[in-house]
């Protein structure tokens, strides 16, 4: 079994943080392969130049886009098209987005489940979520952002069942703050998770390029 990768996402709350250039110019030597934020928090021409600057330094680029409506999650991901980004996460599964996706060459993982607020939460039941998943990898998407650790539940659990029951790749997305969650991301087989606000509250020590390092490593054990 392959070790889930980071996903660094330069956010905390669900939102961009406004120095999210400057910290990624920062920590780009870091081991991190794949970088990303959200759609809120940088205007569009700033989002589209750091894209295009963690391109220039080899990095896999995703977009999360925290939206529940369909207008919403369509402008989000017209956003990722211009950006140029590899991966669209996030949204309610659409097919026009997924139709989107494909015309600009991005991968498609949406969420799954009854997602509201932001900083989002999850609701829902294992095997609701789990068929739901495999209804959109059906018609065409390319893998499935999972709020695990957002979830009202039983989060662990969730995780475990839902990599489980979906055979496409799997973000395990949101609020993974601790060495036993790294533990637990790992053992549930997931594809790849993303750490955004625990890497700025210091979760995995004070210095951001040697706590990316530090969670790349420990992954890696």
């Amino acid at each position: 079994m392959q070790n889930p990768k980071l996903i660094v996402m330069l956010t905390y709350n669900d939102r961009t943080v406004p120095n999210a250039p400057e910290i990624f110019r920062a920590c780009k030597d870091s081991n991190a392969e794949i970088w990303g934020f959200k759609e809120e928090g940088l205007e569009p021409e700033n989002m589209k130049a750091l894209f295009a600057e963690m391109k220039v330094c080899g990095k896999k680029t995703a977009l999360e886009v925290v939206a529940y409506t369909e207008e919403e999650c369509m402008a989000g991901a017209q956003l990722a098209a211009v950006c140029g980004c590899d991966i669209l996460m996030g949204t309610m599964y659409s097919d026009a987005i997924l139709e989107l996706c494909r015309v600009h060459g991005m991968k498609y993982m949406p969420f799954v489940g009854d997602v509201t607020e932001r900083p989002s939460v999850l609701r829902g039941t294992p095997e609701d979520m789990i068929a739901e998943a495999n209804t959109y990898l059906e018609r065409g998407a390319d893998g499935i952002d999972l709020l695990g650790y957002r979830y009202v539940g039983d989060a662990p659990a969730l995780n475990a069942a839902f990599v489980a029951g979906v055979d496409a790749p799997v973000v395990i997305a949101g609020s993974i703050n601790s060495t036993k969650r790294l533990d637990e991301v790992r053992q549930s087989g997931a594809w790849a998770f993303t750490i955004g606000s625990a890497f700025f509250d210091g979760c995995f020590g004070a210095d951001l390029r040697q706590a990316i390092d530090f969670v790349c490593d420990y992954m890696e054990r």
